[in-house]
């Protein structure tokens, strides 16, 4: 972490533009035709792709929802860096938009309820899953807050409940109505387009249904390479300590939408939870 607990971008010019114009250009080019009205929501599954391939899927479904004051940013620990569930409770994150504060008092909060999270900041120095996300956020709300946790525990039972943990200290604490939960997955990864949807389909499904152990039971039974998975289940089951009752799919595709290559794909999905 560089000084004064800034993290700087780590992979602005690969998976997104490295100026603002153009960043700013390409998420407005995926902006739907028509202005969609907004909706309050709880929580939110979205892909962390390069943009030119899941960005479109990313921008429809925030395009839809209100992007609120604080963020809790979920999602997968590529690097293998840090803890099994790393939380980092100070500083702040830049991209080519700016500079996002670390909302201190919900990470405070979480870091002290929520034993399986441990304080680190290895595990987010490098990792892209959380980055690629930020400044779609910033593009809907340049003021926006946000807690990042990245996932390698594959423990359910942990994860369900560090969820429920997390829902119950935002609604205690009176943030329910300020605080938006991200969670950051890819889908399917390098397979032929037809096994990827099926398999895409399966998940979503569960995911869908609200169920975290039926996701977890169809990723392990199938081999369903979906990178943020756990980092699903966590906010699943934050969203419904919150009092979420359905989850709808906004967008979907792969990247052979974009390649034209159908032998072996990335999907992604977007999903609300409210």
């Amino acid at each position: 972490m560089a000084k004064a607990n800034l993290r700087p971008a780590a992979v602005a010019g690969f998976f997104y533009p490295l100026s603002a114009a153009s960043l700013k250009s390409q998420i407005a080019g995926f902006l739907p035709d028509r202005a969609q009205q907004r909706q309050e929501i709880i929580a939110c599954l979205l892909p962390h792709a390069g943009y030119v391939y899941s960005g479109s899927v990313a921008v429809k479904t925030l395009a839809r929802v209100i992007v609120k004051k604080r963020v809790l940013l979920i999602g997968p620990n590529h690097t293998g860096a840090g803890k099994d569930l790393s939380i980092v409770t100070k500083g702040a994150w830049e991209t080519p938009l700016g500079k996002s504060d670390i909302d201190s008092d919900l990470a405070a909060k979480l870091l002290a309820g929520c034993p399986a999270l441990k304080e680190d900041e290895s595990a987010h120095a490098r990792e892209h899953s959380l980055e690629v996300v930020l400044p779609l956020l910033q593009y809907f709300n340049p003021a926006v807050k946000i807690v990042p946790i990245a996932v390698m525990s594959s423990e359910v039972t942990v994860l369900k409940d560090t969820g429920r943990q997390i829902g119950t200290i935002i609604s205690e604490s009176g943030m329910q109505k300020d605080t938006l939960i991200v969670a950051s997955s890819d889908m399917t990864h390098y397979e032929p387009e037809a096994t990827a949807k099926t398999k895409d389909k399966q998940a979503i499904d569960a995911i869908c249904q609200l169920n975290e152990d039926k996701l977890a039971e169809r990723v392990a039974s199938l081999g369903i390479t979906m990178c943020g998975w756990a980092a699903a289940i966590i906010m699943l089951s934050a969203a419904k300590a919150l009092g979420a009752t359905k989850a709808t799919l906004t967008a979907y595709q792969t990247s052979a939408d974009v390649t034209g290559d159908s032998d072996s794909v990335v999907g992604y999905a977007g999903i609300t939870v409210g």
